[in-house]
């Protein structure tokens, strides 16, 4: 006989109403501890067999940071804070071409900032989530069927659990749309690029500390910074003209295609790529018409994927999950009314992050060697006093 969990069964006598969230991501745990705090059982299922621990750099500042504020995590991230430090860009053997300070980049982006690794964030919510959730890792939904009242979702081992709202946080290939809106190349659209990142067991010898080392070529980039044992990483994006082919070749083969030729730090770096805790994958942007069909909702990645071309992905989860459990804390009772409110007032920041995001893309792969050259102005520019202050003043209009 199949298993079921439903509210009444494991809350009888209270009135608190049960989410699930599927994916224990930035936005799905981020999704959990709002909801949570606004009186909601919550029970959060991961398709990985355990918490990841790793990923890319991030940056959290205005909007992002004021959600992260909102929901309580700003004390524990500044503890893993890492500060800004010293960018350096290298030409492709290694020798430095030009240097930004930290204190440049600070006075660019302000105080009310955090610089962490994914991995770090993901690790302060799991935290903030671990005592009231109900975290279930291996696991992900066979079947989702909704009626008026209820979401009814079954796993793979037979059991069912219902609730009064689902919410699908399980990233860019998401089951719950897969299952609830339909297959992914309905929504995926292909950028045309790859991205790879991954932690480095031992700092690069080549690149002092507290330094990040970066090349921008045409088509590409590769960074490495050495922030000291066990904070040290990479990230990699290049122009693809057929990603299935390099997803298909994999991370080791395919980067060291697009970067062996590069030397220094670079080099180094490409020789420590684990499969174990690479990410690796296409670029694509995930473009739905809506993001809630009756009480199921899509957060984060699974419903917008703004890209790391946009450097607001992260941020754009903890606001979105924060906006999240505040309107339907207003709404009470009324779940899809909430739910529509809720998308009206956040999707204008999702189409203005999605076109920054590919306005974006010649950032980290220039279409040409002059593309390369006026970035490089730009940044010896940011050095001056003057230029520094419209710097800021651009980034506080863009957080607007």
């Amino acid at each position: 006989m199949e298993a079921v969990e439903s509210t009444a069964h494991r809350h009888a006598g209270s009135s608190r109403r049960r989410a699930l969230v599927i994916g224990a991501g930035i936005a799905g745990l981020a999704a959990a501890l709002r909801l949570h705090q606004h009186g909601w059982d919550v029970v959060v299922l991961e398709r990985a067999p355990s918490r990841r621990s790793s990923g890319y750099l991030l940056n959290l500042h205005g909007p992002g940071y004021t959600a992260a504020e909102r929901l309580g995590l700003v004390p524990a991230l500044t503890r893993r804070d890492i500060g800004f430090f010293t960018s350096v860009l290298v030409h492709a053997d290694g020798r430095e071409k030009l240097r930004v300070p930290s204190e440049v980049t600070e006075a660019a982006v302000g105080t009310r900032a955090l610089s962490l690794f994914r991995g770090d964030l993901e690790s302060a919510l799991y935290d903030a989530v671990a005592d009231f959730a109900d975290i279930r890792f291996g696991t992900t939904p066979q079947e989702i069927v909704q009626t008026p009242g209820e979401v009814v979702v079954t796993l793979g081992d037979g059991t069912r659990l219902q609730a009064e709202l689902l919410v699908g946080a399980d990233g860019v290939h998401s089951r719950v749309r897969e299952l609830v809106f339909g297959s992914e190349p309905d929504y995926f659209v292909d950028l045309g690029h790859m991205v790879g990142a991954f932690p480095l067991r031992t700092p690069p010898e080549r690149i002092p500390e507290g330094v990040g080392s970066t090349y921008i070529g045409p088509g590409r980039t590769a960074a490495v910074m050495n922030l000291g044992p066990q904070r040290s990483s990479t990230f990699f994006a290049y122009r693809c003209p057929d990603p299935g082919a390099d997803l298909s070749l994999g991370a080791e083969p395919a980067l060291t295609r697009a970067f062996g030729d590069l030397g220094g730090g670079i080099a180094e770096a490409l020789q420590q790529i684990d499969p174990a805790t690479v990410f690796f994958d296409s670029v694509g942007q995930i473009v739905m018409d809506r993001w809630s069909r009756d009480r199921v909702v899509l957060l984060g990645d699974a419903a917008w994927c703004v890209t790391v071309f946009a450097g607001y992905g992260a941020a754009l989860a903890l606001d979105g999950a924060d906006r999240l459990g505040t309107t339907l804390a207003a709404h009470g009772d009324d779940i899809l009314a909430a739910l529509a409110a809720w998308e009206s007032e956040l999707r204008p920041e999702v189409h203005k992050r999605q076109a920054l995001a590919r306005k974006g893309i010649a950032r980290f792969a220039p279409p040409s060697r002059f593309h390369v050259w006026a970035a490089e102005q730009a940044l010896r520019a940011i050095q001056l006093p003057g230029i520094r202050t419209l710097v800021r003043r651009s980034i506080q209009r863009a957080n607007n």
